[in-house]
């Protein structure tokens, strides 16, 4: 009889139960953001794979806006982001994604900063850009599993700052749009980094238009880009992270909006809240199949209404 590695008989099963992998987790995280007049300290739950309305899962260290997200397969982290005295915080927090909770302190980016991009794979999550009060091209690293202050990784190609989308795979971390100090001021810039290394952000490809406050998703081949501040625009671009070129158009959101947070495991996108132009914040999800192209579909809705949100993720692609 032929002798299957890693195929076990039913007794064997009963005795190695503790052994057998645990399920992924398919979990997507919604932190923070504007809702009405405040800033919230809200994190909302999905589970990426099915479809339905968010519940409540914890909440921040206190009210914050325009934080970035980033994770492993086992924590979601949230940095900097804007309290509005202070404008600008360095604070870095956590929270174990097996298990609703409140945030735990990790430590504080190298700049205090807001509007900053984040990207991850399970080691390491990257920190891009933000205003400081004005933009900067710092880039800052973590190591997820542990705790402690932000590492210097290198400089974004220039200084960026306002809604930079971020994606990865297990190896690259991609940066698109923002706002820039000079004119035309709106980046379409695509950026990346090596995320095992460190050095300066490396230029990718442009997106189909000039854009800031979007969210990035990502299949671990795949990153697609979608929130515009600029136009309002509902498009959604896609690019293939292993190579370099500028983005696709791959279909467009339920409806434009700026400020949107973005979660995803290798299968499924998700852009949650964000601000439609004459409506004011939304609790909107969208969601799409990133390898295929076509028109985002209503998922459910957030708790609350808010905009300039982070999203982190248990399945992302850069997990992959």
């Amino acid at each position: 009889m032929p002798n299957y590695q890693g195929v076990w008989s039913l007794s064997t099963q009963y005795q190695n139960a503790g052994a057998w992998p645990s399920p992924p987790l398919n979990i997507g995280l919604f932190a923070g953001g504007i809702a009405g007049a405040s800033r919230t300290n809200v994190i909302d739950q999905i589970t990426i794979i099915t479809t339905g309305n968010a519940v409540d899962f914890g909440d921040l260290l206190a009210g914050n806006n325009l934080l970035a997200g980033v994770s492993s397969s086992t924590r979601a982290v949230f940095a900097g982001g804007s309290q509005g005295s202070p404008n600008e915080i360095n604070v870095i927090q956590y929270v174990a994604l097996a298990a609703s909770g409140n945030t735990v302190d990790f430590g504080d980016l190298t700049l205090a900063r807001r509007s900053l991009g984040g990207a991850s794979n399970n080691l390491r999550g990257i920190f891009l850009g933000g205003s400081a009060p004005s933009a900067t091209n710092v880039i800052d690293y973590i190591t997820i599993a542990s705790t402690g202050n932000a590492l210097d990784f290198g400089d974004a190609i220039t200084p960026v700052e306002n809604g930079i989308a971020g994606a990865a795979s297990s190896t690259r971390a991609l940066f698109a749009g923002g706002q820039i100090s000079s004119a035309p001021y709106n980046s379409n810039v695509i950026q990346y980094v090596t995320i095992a290394s460190t050095a300066n952000a490396i230029d990718f490809g442009d997106l189909t238009s000039a854009r800031k406050e979007g969210g990035g998703v990502s299949s671990g081949t795949r990153a697609c880009f979608a929130g515009d501040d600029v136009s309002q625009s509902n498009v959604i671009d896609y690019v293939t992270i292993a190579s370099a070129g500028n983005a696709v158009d791959f279909g467009d959101l339920t409806s434009g909006r700026s400020g949107p947070a973005a979660v995803c495991t290798t299968l499924r996108g998700c852009w949650g809240g964000g601000t439609i132009a004459g409506t004011g914040a939304v609790n909107i999800i969208d969601y799409i199949t990133i390898a295929s192209t076509g028109n985002a579909v209503d998922f459910g809705d957030l708790t609350e209404e808010r905009n300039s949100l982070a999203g982190a993720s248990s399945n992302h692609g850069g997990l992959s």
